[in-house]
């Protein structure tokens, strides 16, 4: 199996500490290695025959820098002028698969996910797989555990966990009554944004309901060196010029008839703001959780989190308050405001203040 690994995102729920050179699949957020690196080494088990990491031409070189390390399995790092959603992506992968390797069944991840049961995931992938063999578009749903607001939802034609179903619709994120009801029905999970299908099965259907991006990518021209892909450069970027962005999910997803989900329960989250870090990060007594930090102390505080820059950090009479420090910058905000950090990044776009973003 090849897998493709989408690491084109701004990150911008984690200002400051992420920026577009480094944005959140660059960073160490959990110590140690960064989000990308974490990806990449959670599939090397699998033994795939090439990894492919979409990225934007801004943070090319800091992805190769990251995954230099990698050895035993071949790693392509496929840059992209400009960000088109998911959907050019994905194409762009494929049309490569296909070219090498028709019969090539790949999966699809995100880069900065976290996914607590390496070894299940893995067992999951290895299913998706063998149903995707048989031309199916497969996606993975995650099993809810709570009525989640933020994410988007998968409903399938029955209930079940561990084997494939067809799916009856994509819903977008709902309010907390409608998640509620998407709970008791059993039918419903979680939309984790990760794909396992035939590079040939995925661009058929990319002809079928994005004519546009299909006809783009039918010029790509390769040479006759296998897997050489450093020409393809002004290809793409001539490519990227005339297409417009959208995900696969709008473009394709919602419109296949042959899809089925895979409902998973391995620990996973999208890690979208900074307040989902205590989902994944176990906290102290108070229920802080503080990184890049030299420790905390707590003073009538509780549920804060924090990222100090290497500095001691002190609570004093605050709850549910995010602290994050970086050389140039600061920013605060309650928990419940932790998906509102990307308007400071587009206010400080209106600014012109570059050097902050």
């Amino acid at each position: 199996m090849y897998i493709v690994i989408l690491a084109g995102g701004s990150g911008t729920r984690f200002w400051p500490l992420s920026r577009k050179s480094t944005p959140k699949q660059l960073m160490s957020v959990f110590g140690g290695k960064s989000m990308l690196q974490r990806t990449v080494e959670r599939v090397l088990p699998m033994n795939p025959k090439r990894i492919m990491v979409v990225t934007n031409v801004l943070q090319a070189a800091e992805t190769r820098k990251q995954l230099e390390y990698i050895t035993g399995v071949p790693v392509d790092v496929i840059e992209e002028p400009v960000g088109r959603n998911t959907a050019p992506a994905i194409g762009l992968a494929a049309s490569l698969i296909a070219r090498f390797d028709p019969d090539g069944i790949m999966a699809v991840l995100p880069a900065d996910h976290y996914i607590l049961d390496e070894e299940v995931f893995r067992g999951t992938l290895v299913q998706a797989r063998s149903v995707a063999e048989s031309g199916t578009l497969v996606t993975l749903g995650i099993t809810p555990t709570r009525p989640e607001t933020g994410y988007g939802y998968i409903e399938a034609e029955g209930k079940g966990e561990g084997r494939a179903i067809a799916v009856r619709r994509f819903v977008e994120k709902p309010n907390l009554e409608r998640a509620m009801e998407f709970l008791a029905t059993g039918r419903f999970f979680w939309n984790s944004g990760m794909f396992v299908w035939g590079a040939c099965t995925i661009l058929d259907q990319i002809g079928a309901f994005m004519p546009e991006l299909c006809a783009a990518l039918a010029k790509l021209t390769f040479g006759e060196e296998v897997w050489e892909i450093s020409d393809l450069k002004p290809q793409i970027e001539a490519i990227y010029a005339g297409i417009k962005g959208e995900s696969i999910d709008f473009g394709v997803m919602e419109k296949a008839e042959d899809v089925q989900v895979i409902p998973a329960s391995f620990g996973w989250s999208d890690v979208g703001s900074w307040s989902a870090l205590p989902e994944v990060m176990e906290g102290d007594a108070e229920g802080h959780v503080v990184i890049n930090s030299h420790g905390s102390v707590s003073i009538g505080s509780e549920g804060c989190l924090a990222s100090g820059n290497g500095k001691l950090v002190a609570f004093v009479g605050v709850k549910d308050l995010i602290l994050v420090d970086t050389p140039d910058a600061i920013m605060v905000c309650s928990k419940s405001a932790a998906q509102d950090v990307k308007k400071v990044v587009e206010e400080l776009e209106k600014r012109g203040e570059t050097g902050y973003l």
